[in-house]
């Protein structure tokens, strides 16, 4: 007997093996898409966090204020003026009180160009003068209504003659050079013997006070001041600039030196 084969039946097995080979491939295709798309979007993701983490330190990161910007205005300027200025206090009262013979010094303070004589304020701002400019004698001897415009920083000085009699001295605080001395007019017989007598208890030079207040407190002394405070006590009322630009009042005793009050002006 001769078995001939089933055409049908092979078909139809044909057709399974293609339909189960195709679904295979189907599946094999969904999975490496899906694989494809992980990691497509994995380093997409791992890139984009990479790049955010190198841009926050750039974007949070806080720039550190310049030393100017932590200064009043009145601060800058009292440092403007101290660079500025080449004769220390020291020297400015030995040149005023060599300017009128016999005289002792009540009262010097360092300004800016351009203000006025009342004005004694170190917080102005100020240009040096040039080094060596040394004073016209028409300046020296001009009246106050054609007194000199200086051209940098000035000590001005007030000295009492032994008569009690009061001066102005003005001093270039660059060259050291005297720019004007003027007699204050009007003054009475009364005035002159208050100001021999308060000078005469006044046991502690200006210089002395100085010292005192700037063992207590650092800096650059500007302004010297000798008067009575509100307990009716003669003191050197003494302002120290420090570095930063800080001025803090000192009240010296003027007669044994002890430094009895501070204060500090942040301004």
């Amino acid at each position: 007997m001769t078995c001939d084969p089933r055409p049908k039946n092979t078909g139809l097995l044909r057709a399974y093996r293609l339909r189960a080979a195709g679904a295979a491939c189907v599946v094999m295709t969904a999975a490496l898409l899906t694989g494809c798309g992980q990691d497509s979007g994995s380093t997409s993701t791992g890139t984009e966090t990479s790049e955010a983490a190198r841009a926050v330190p750039e974007g949070t990161a806080s720039t550190s204020p310049s030393p100017s910007a932590s200064l009043t205005k009145d601060q800058e300027k009292r440092k403007a003026l101290l660079a500025s200025t080449k004769i220390p206090f020291d020297k400015a009262i030995t040149t005023a009180e060599g300017a009128v013979a016999g005289s002792k010094l009540i009262e010097i303070n360092l300004k800016g160009p351009g203000k006025s004589d009342d004005d004694t304020d170190a917080s102005a701002s100020a240009s040096p003068a040039p080094s060596g400019t040394s004073a016209s004698p028409s300046a020296a001897s001009a009246s106050p209504t054609g007194s000199p415009t200086p051209t940098g920083p000035e000590w001005a000085a007030e000295v009492i003659a032994k008569d009690g009699t009061e001066h102005k001295v003005r001093i270039d605080a660059v060259t050291g050079k005297v720019l004007q001395t003027v007699e204050e007019q009007g003054q009475d017989a009364q005035e002159k013997t208050r100001m021999v007598d308060r000078l005469a208890k006044a046991t502690q030079t200006p210089q002395q006070a100085a010292k005192a207040a700037t063992d207590k407190t650092k800096g650059t002394v500007t302004s010297i001041d000798l008067d009575e405070n509100d307990k009716n006590v003669l003191v050197w009322s003494v302002d120290v600039v420090a570095k930063d630009g800080k001025k803090t009042m000192v009240d010296v005793d003027a007669a044994n030196g002890s430094v009895i009050s501070e204060h500090v002006d942040n301004d």
